[in-house]
This record gives structure tokens, C-alpha cells and sequence, in this order.
């Protein structure tokens, strides 16, 4: 099986302190998570963590178009 980075891991990579990108805004604050599951790749596990836990995160379509990009990336 192919090693495939986590989602966190490929969110760091969109941090950019100037955006206001809400994908880039969502990365920014996700990194100030101290108990965001850093090694998770399982969409269902991170939006239920995200729903429960991530009150920076003001709409969960936010994530969703973060994890296609990712997801996207991660077929090559």
C-alpha cells in the first residue's frame, strides 16, 4: 500500500497568514489545534472531530472543498 500523508499534513502546506481564502483560513486556525487528529486521512473521522470540536471553522463546506483538494492530490 502506497503511503499517503495525512490531511493535516497537506492543509499545513495551504497556510498563508495574508490569505482570506476561507480553505487558507481553515489551515491558519487548524494549525492552533492542539487536539486536531494530526494523522488522520479518514473523512468521516476528521468532519466528525471538525463538527464537534472546531468552533474556527464557520461552515463544514469549508472542509469538504479542503478534503477534495486533498484527496485530489493524493490520487497521483
Amino acid at each position: 500500500m502506497a503511503y499517503r500523508e495525512s490531511f493535516y499534513r497537506y492543509l499545513m502546506t495551504l497556510r498563508d497568514a495574508d490569505s482570506t481564502d476561507p480553505v487558507v483560513q481553515f489551515a491558519n486556525n487548524a494549525q492552533n489545534d492542539q487536539t486536531f487528529p494530526k494523522q488522520e486521512q479518514n473523512y468521516e473521522k476528521l468532519s466528525e472531530y471538525l463538527e464537534l470540536n472546531a468552533g474556527y471553522l464557520p461552515s463544514m463546506s469549508i472542509f469538504d472543498q479542503a478534503y477534495q483538494m486533498y484527496h485530489d492530490k493524493m490520487m497521483y
